[in-house]
């Protein structure tokens, strides 16, 4: 599968590495540049490209910055992605690094239906609350003792469906949470937000949530 790559950090980096270590065609961008992406590509044998292309057709495009930095990603990022696909956002709203996001704070949207607003398209929220040394050290084979799940989220049935198949793949089993605008269940400060856990441990922190956002993460 051709997969695009946004963003470069802990959580891009460590997917790009597991992903072409199972054969996926890997696109992988960052704010600085393809040249900066030198050692990643010589290590994992993706491909380093300007934002622009990252996408370029892709079946699935991870969208993995800082949230305050999606409002910067060029006007269609998206364009020339393959049909039907879909988008993982990994984001996660933090009023000391990102400042006050109004349309979160003062409108209630959730992190990723605001992220959905610039990028012009659904995304499906997953990875958001997992260590990144996890994607690298966590994954178990479909049925293994102790085989970590991780919550998913989003309004499209297809695409939500197609991330959480490469999740299975990626070695780990997944839990679905709802809709775009229930993904607050799994923002941070929520009992699932880092949790290790499977199904049974996972889908009982999504109910124990709330969707008051706690005092030192709001701006």
């Amino acid at each position: 599968m051709k997969i695009g790559i946004i963003g470069a950090g802990n959580i891009g980096g460590n997917l790009t590495r597991r992903l072409t270590a199972l054969g996926h065609d890997v696109s992988v961008a960052n704010s600085r540049g393809p040249q900066t992406l030198t050692a990643l590509a010589e290590e994992t044998g993706a491909t380093p490209v300007p934002v622009e292309e990252a996408a370029r057709g892709a079946e699935i495009v991870v969208v993995t910055v800082p949230l305050k930095r999606v409002p910067d990603l060029p006007s269609g990022v998206l364009d020339g992605a393959a049909d039907g696909f879909a988008v993982i956002d990994t984001g996660n709203y933090y009023p000391q690094r990102d400042g006050r996001i109004a349309g979160i704070e003062d409108e209630g949207r959730t992190e990723s239906r605001w992220t959905e607003g610039h990028l012009g398209h659904p995304v499906v929220k997953a990875f958001n609350g997992t260590y990144a040394q996890d994607i690298l050290d966590r994954h178990r084979p479909a049925g293994a003792p102790g085989r970590q799940a991780l919550p998913v989220a989003g309004d499209d049935a297809a695409a939500k469906a197609k991330v959480r198949a490469l999740l299975d793949e990626l070695g780990f089993d997944t839990v679905d949470s709802g809709g775009i605008d229930d993904s607050w269940r799994q923002q941070p400060g929520t009992p699932v937000y880092g949790l290790r856990a499977g199904v049974e441990g996972v889908t009982e922190a999504l109910a124990k949530a709330s969707p008051e956002r706690p005092a030192d993460l709001r701006g």
